[in-house]
């Protein structure tokens, strides 16, 4: 759009191009409520031909149904995400006091010498920065500074983001990295490659953007976890990351798989123009998942 304007003329202008929407008075409190740029702009490429026009027989309801598909995804993956980033960080500082202990662990020299002395001091000036961010933010934070005058990892990685855990994990010495994915019977190069991805999905779902069409060039070793699986290109999607899920979530992945199959079996319903297999192709997913 190169001028505003108003939730009417833009529905008009849904209409001038060959979408349905059969009831307006829906379809502006939902506009109203979550943004027309939210919900069609976000979603609508799969309702496309290639020349841009609108497929036939293409509805507000169904690109809505897309939108409202993709935000429950986000809920759920951010919830396991989260049970996750809470192992990660428990290992992690586990494995940093039993090796370097809870008070000078922050050193360079605590690190993997494979890296650069500036890729390392970096990162501590990073974490010492949050530290110092948290500082009379985080309770736990002030009673440890205040009180012993330093932080121990069990209370520096609660802090940290799922983020700067990843880059933390990943410059460790290969010994540490591995004693923690020991845990998950992976390799540490995998845990790395994990972490990296998984990290993408939490922001994508704290930060509302799109989910269901994930892709990152950021690599993960698909094969060591299914060997059948056959992958189009060497990028990351969705189904992926949640198969790496499994990794950590053991019994509760059941009920991550049970929640978003839930949520594909209400999106088939609510489409006309598309097909769920469409869907399920850009997210990786293999078709028979619903079957």
């Amino acid at each position: 759009m190169k001028e505003y304007k108003t939730n009417e003329e833009l529905l008009e202008h849904l209409i001038s191009k060959n979408v349905k929407i059969p009831n307006k008075e829906d379809a502006l409190k939902k506009i109203e409520k979550y943004s027309y740029y939210s919900i069609v702009n976000s979603y609508k490429t799969i309702f496309k031909n290639e020349d841009g026009s609108y497929k036939k027989n293409v509805s507000f309801d169904e690109i809505f149904a897309l939108y409202n598909f993709d935000k429950n995804i986000k809920y759920i993956f951010l919830k396991y995400s989260l049970e996750i980033e809470i192992q990660i960080k428990a290992l992690m500082a586990n494995q940093i006091s039993k090796v370097y202990g809870i008070e000078n662990y922050l050193n360079e020299n605590n690190l993997d010498e494979m890296f650069d002395s500036n890729t390392k001091c970096r990162l501590i000036e990073k974490i010492n920065k949050e530290i110092e961010d948290d500082y009379k933010v985080h309770s736990a934070i002030t009673h440890y500074k205040d009180k012993y005058g330093f932080i121990p990892p069990f209370v520096l990685t609660k802090v940290l983001t799922l983020g700067m855990v990843s880059s933390y994990y990943g410059l460790l010495k290969q010994s540490d990295r591995q004693a923690i994915a020991k845990e998950f019977k992976v390799s540490d190069k995998l845990l790395k490659q994990i972490l990296k991805n998984l990290t993408l999905v939490r922001n994508i779902c704290a930060h509302n953007d799109r989910l269901y069409c994930f892709r990152n060039k950021a690599y993960l070793s698909f094969k060591e976890i299914d060997k059948t699986y056959k992958r189009k290109d060497n990028e990351t999607n969705l189904y992926m990351v949640m198969r790496t899920m499994q990794l950590f979530l053991k019994d509760d992945y059941n009920k991550l798989t049970k929640e978003l199959l839930n949520e594909i079996k209400k999106l088939k319903i609510s489409l006309l123009s598309t097909s769920i297999e469409d869907i399920l192709k850009i997210m990786g997913f293999p078709k028979n998942i619903i079957n």
